[in-house]
């Protein structure tokens, strides 16, 4: 078994020399350590029958003791057709994967998530029961069976009416019913739903607060602004921020999420901005998310926990933990000391399994529906939106799709015109799509963006 790990590792490595060697060892170990249940689940090119493959009475089929093994001797292949991605632990929207790919992204990005702390909920001793009257949908069960997609659930009516999660053929070897996948860039919207309570429970005045109050921005340029326009993503730090920061090197990561926000203020990007800002206008920003997560952090104080509790554990009512990533010493850039509670170390991302994305957002639903103090947040984001302005528009995604953003979600979407239905969207496929009018959700986990969002996803709110 040691000869064939290096006779698979030398196969990656030379083909693929921008690949992380860390996780081409991980991954290695990973399907060593679970070859059984490869052959189990029937993952077609994973492990090889080599006295099928090999000729009868050869050197190879010989040593392999076919004679003597009727069901054959089972190994892992070493000959499978990786595409790596440089610098990347997801693959781009554009890629092509074949499944090898994506069982390998999909690993690396569940392990991923594994070096990081956390800070979140456990889950609810009485988590909600969902009733179902299941239907079958033949676009929705193409996709799992032939793209990334891991999951896909459809909700209505008070109801789950689909419910469809990848096979053990496939990707089940990496997803389950309780597996905590990253949502990537829908934290962000969980984390305006979170701002949302902190309003209601009094930690914040209003989505008119202007952020005046907290030292580890007062430098910057997002000092004195509005909530609204950070949750807007109009906070006129576009000369500094795309999505990622403009500037990046040896002294920072142009990726926000590699340092703390107090880094990024007094030594990184935004150091001495202050009264720097450009103009209100869209401008999609990742490190504004964290800035906002870290803010109502930073305004709860001890409280943090006792409101995330009350959110996921007493509202959302989930069965599983659910939590936020936090950087730390080890995580971040440089290896500095990280002061996790004060130091804005809190990201955006937030993990959690498949039926606690549909329980987070039926609890939103139901705050819109209810006119709860945080139905009515929902509302008021809903009302403030600004249009987007994207020059490319597309029909695979909320962020081309989406005609306006209302705080830290997508909405005005061309098919359900005038109608109050909002989404989140995060990297490789992650989407969940709420109408506050007709009762209906869909929320989708994903390896890669590649199955057809328009029909199984948008089409559903005409």
């Amino acid at each position: 078994m040691k000869k064939f790990l290096i006779v698979v590792l030398s196969i990656f490595c030379f083909n693929n020399v921008f690949a992380d060697k860390g996780y081409l060892g991980d991954f290695q170990d990973f399907l060593e350590n679970n070859e059984r249940k490869l052959k189990e689940y029937g993952v077609e090119g994973l492990v090889i029958n080599i006295c099928k493959e090999e000729k009868r009475m050869s050197k190879k089929w010989i040593e392999a003791e076919c004679l003597d093994r009727p069901g054959g001797t089972w190994i892992l292949n070493n000959k499978l057709k990786i595409k790596f991605y440089k610098d990347r632990n997801n693959i781009p929207w554009d890629g092509k994967p074949n499944f090898e790919t994506m069982l390998y992204y999909g690993y690396v990005n569940h392990d991923d998530d594994q070096g990081f702390k956390s800070l979140g909920s456990k889950g609810s001793k009485q988590p909600y029961k969902f009733e179902s009257d299941l239907r079958e949908d033949k676009d929705v069960k193409k996709e799992i069976q032939e793209t990334g997609m891991l999951s896909y659930l459809l909700y209505e009516d008070g109801k789950i009416v689909v419910d469809e999660i990848t096979p053990k053929s496939r990707f089940g070897i990496i997803f389950d019913n309780n597996t905590a996948w990253t949502s990537a860039s829908m934290g962000k919207s969980i984390t305006s739903y979170v701002i949302g309570n902190a309003i209601c429970e009094g930690y914040i005045d209003s989505v008119d607060t202007r952020l005046n109050d907290w030292p580890l921005i007062e430098n910057s340029l997002y000092h004195d602004q509005k909530l609204i326009d950070l949750l807007n993503m109009a906070a006129g730090d576009q000369k500094y921020s795309k999505i990622d920061l403009t500037k990046g090197g040896k002294k920072w990561s142009k990726n926000p999420n590699r340092n703390t926000v107090k880094f990024h203020m007094e030594k990184g990007i935004f150091k001495n901005t202050k009264g720097k800002k450009s103009k209100s206008k869209y401008n999609y920003s990742n490190i504004v998310s964290n800035i906002l997560i870290n803010y109502v952090s930073f305004k709860s104080g001890e409280n943090f926990q006792k409101l995330l509790d009350k959110i996921f554990i007493s509202k959302a009512k989930v069965e599983n933990p659910v939590s936020f990533k936090v950087m730390h010493s080890r995580s971040v850039q440089g290896k500095y000391k990280v002061d996790e509670k004060n130091d804005g170390a809190i990201r955006y991302s937030f993990n959690a399994s498949r039926y606690d994305y549909l329980r987070i957002a039926k609890a939103m639903l139901d705050d819109w529906q209810n006119d709860t103090c945080t139905g009515k947040y929902l509302k008021t984001i809903y009302k403030n939106r600004i249009p987007k302005n994207d020059k490319h528009k597309d029909d695979n995604g909320s962020f081309f799709y989406a005609k306006s953003y209302a705080g830290q979600f997508y909405t005005d979407y061309p098919v359900s015109k005038d109608r109050a239905v909002m989404g989140m969207e995060g990297a490789s496929g992650q989407s969940i799509i709420i109408d506050f009018e007709k009762g209906r959700i869909v929320t989708i986990n994903s390896i890669h963006t590649n199955y057809n969002w328009n029909k199984i996803a948008i089409s559903k709110f005409k």
